[in-house]
C-alpha cells in the first residue's frame, strides 16, 4: 500500500492528462452499431440496398431516362434531318450503327456516376474497413479471409484492378481463391446491361431485380469459394489484420476525383472501343458474305455466324442469333452488350425496348442478365487473371469454371421460373430465385454439419 501511495503521489505532481480524443470516442460509439455482432451485417445490407434504390429506382433511373429521350428524341432526329441528302447507308450507319451502339451505352452514365459516388463516400469516410473487418469470420467459413474483401470489392468497379490488387495476398492459396472468385463480383462494365434488360422488362422492379443480381453474385462467388476449399485449395488460411480508422467527413475533392476516373474510364471506352464495335457491328449486320447490303439483318454476315452459336443458349431461353452476338462482343467489352442490342434491335421503327420484348420473356431476360453476371469476363480481365496466376492451366480453369458455372445456372433460372410461370414475370424471377438458395442451401449444409462435429 505505501509503495502503491508513493506511485500515485509522484504521478500526481509529474502527469498532466490529456483530454480524450472525441474523434476516437465518436468513432467508438459508432462502431457499437456498425461493428455490431448481430447488427453490422444487417445494417451493411440495408446501406447497400438504399444504394441501389437511389440509383436504379429514383435519381437514377431518373436521370438515365432524360438523357435516353435526349438521345433518342433530341439528338437521333436532329441528326437524321441533317443528313438527309447524304446517301441512305451512310445515314443508317451514323443513326442506326453510332448513335444506337454508343448512345445506349451512354444512356446508363448517370447511374454509373451515381453509384461510385455513393461508394467513394463510404470509403473516404472510413466505413469500408470496418465492412473488411466483420466481413472476416463469416469468409473464413468459406475459405477466405477478410483480407480477400478488398479486392473483392474492388471487382465490383473493374475485375482489372481488383485482380492486381490480390498480388497482397499472403499466400498463394488465399491468392489463387480470391482471382477465381472475382468474375463473380459485378463489375461497373455489367451495369449497363442490367439497367437495360431490367428497364426494358422489370421498370417498376429494376432496383430490386439489379440488387438481386449483385447479391446473387456474392451468394454463388461464396458457394464456389467453399467448393474450391474443400476440393483444390486446402489449408489454413492467413491471419488477418486491418486498420480502423476514425470515421471522418469525406472529403468532396477525394470523392468527385475518384468518380471522375470511373466516368472518365467509361467515356473513353465508349468513345474507342464501343465506337469502333457498333461501326463493326452495323456493317456485318447490313451486308452478306458476298458484301452486298441486305435488308434482313438474319441473312446477313453477323446473322449467319450469330445462327450457328445461338442453339447453344436456346435451353437458357435466349437462343435468338442477337443474344449470341452479344454475348461474344461482351468479350471484348461487357458495356459491348448493350451498344450490339441497341444496333441489331434497333434498327426499325419502333424503340429497341419494343423489338426485345418480342425476343425476351421476364424470365428469359433474367436468364440473359444471369449468365452475363457469371460468365467469363472481358479479354482484360482475362489477361490480368493469366499475369496474376502465372499459368496457363489456371487460366483456362478459371475461364471454363465461369462458362459452365453460368449456363448451368442461368439454366436453373429459365427452367424453374417457366415451370412455375405460364407468363414468365416478376413473379417467376422470385420463384427461380428462391429455388436457387433452397439449392444452395442444401450444398451447404452439409459442410455446416461436418463443421459442427469437428467442433465437438
Amino acid at each position: 500500500d505505501s509503495r502503491y501511495r508513493y506511485i500515485e503521489h509522484v504521478t500526481a505532481a509529474a502527469l498532466t492528462r490529456g483530454k480524450k480524443d472525441a474523434a476516437l470516442e465518436r468513432s467508438a460509439k459508432i462502431d457499437a452499431l456498425l461493428t455490431h455482432k448481430v447488427w453490422a451485417i444487417p445494417v451493411f445490407i440495408l446501406i447497400m440496398a438504399a444504394i441501389f434504390a437511389l440509383t436504379f429506382s429514383t435519381l437514377g433511373a431518373f436521370l438515365s431516362d432524360g438523357v435516353g429521350m435526349l438521345i433518342d428524341d433530341g439528338l437521333a432526329p436532329l441528326v437524321r434531318t441533317a443528313l438527309a441528302s447524304a446517301p441512305a447507308w451512310f445515314t443508317r450507319l451514323v443513326c442506326d450503327g453510332i448513335i444506337k451502339g454508343v448512345g445506349g451505352v451512354l444512356t446508363f452514365l448517370p447511374q454509373i456516376a451515381l453509384l461510385f459516388l455513393c461508394l467513394s463516400i463510404l470509403e473516404d469516410s472510413g466505413y469500408m474497413s470496418r465492412i473488411a473487418f466483420i466481413m472476416d469470420k463469416p469468409m473464413r467459413r468459406f475459405g477466405l479471409s477478410g483480407k480477400s474483401f478488398i479486392p473483392l470489392l474492388m471487382g465490383f468497379g473493374c475485375t482489372v484492378p481488383a485482380t492486381m490488387g490480390a498480388r497482397t495476398m499472403d499466400n498463394d492459396r488465399d491468392r489463387r481463391i480470391t482471382v477465381l472468385l472475382l468474375p463473380f463480383m459485378s463489375c461497373s462494365a455489367k451495369l449497363p446491361v442490367y439497367g437495360l434488360l431490367a428497364g426494358a422488362f422489370f421498370p417498376r422492379y429494376r432496383g430490386i431485380v439489379i440488387f438481386s443480381l449483385y447479391i446473387l453474385g456474392v451468394v454463388l462467388g461464396i458457394l464456389s469459394g467453399l467448393l474450391f476449399k474443400r476440393t483444390m485449395f486446402t489449408g489454413e488460411e492467413a491471419p488477418f489484420v486491418i486498420e480502423l480508422p476514425p470515421y471522418r467527413m469525406p472529403s468532396a475533392k477525394n470523392v468527385l476525383t475518384h468518380v471522375w476516373e470511373r466516368v472518365s474510364h467509361f467515356l473513353e471506352k465508349a468513345g474507342t472501343i464501343i465506337f469502333a464495335m457498333s461501326v463493326l457491328l452495323w456493317f456485318l449486320e447490313s451486308f452478306n458474305f458476298s458484301f452486298q447490303m441486305v435488308e434482313n439483318a438474319g441473312d446477313s454476315i453477323i446473322g449467319r455466324i450469330g445462327s450457328l452459336i445461338a442453339p447453344v443458349f436456346t435451353p437458357l431461353g435466349f437462343g435468338t442469333w442477337q443474344a449470341a452476338v452479344a454475348l461474344l462482343t461482351g468479350l471484348v467489352a461487357k458495356e459491348n452488350i448493350v451498344g450490339t442490342l441497341g444496333v441489331l434491335y434497333g434498327g426499325g421503327d419502333g424503340s429497341v425496348y419494343d423489338a426485345m420484348a418480342a425476343a425476351f420473356t421476364g424470365i428469359t431476360a433474367y436468364s440473359f442478365l444471369v449468365f452475363n453476371l457469371l460468365c467469363a469476363p472481358c479479354f482484360a480481365a482475362i489477361g490480368a487473371i493469366k499475369r496474376e496466376m502465372n499459368s496457363r492451366k489456371w487460366t483456362w480453369f478459371a475461364i471454363g469454371y465461369q462458362c459452365v458455372f453460368a449456363y448451368v445456372i442461368a439454366l436453373m433460372i429459365n427452367q424453374f421460373g417457366g415451370l412455375f410461370t405460364g407468363n414468365a414475370n416478376i413473379l417467376g424471377v422470385i420463384v427461380a430465385v428462391l429455388l436457387l438458395a433452397g439449392i444452395i442451401y442444401m450444398l451447404c449444409k452439409p459442410y455446416k454439419e461436418a463443421t459442427k462435429l469437428s467442433v465437438k
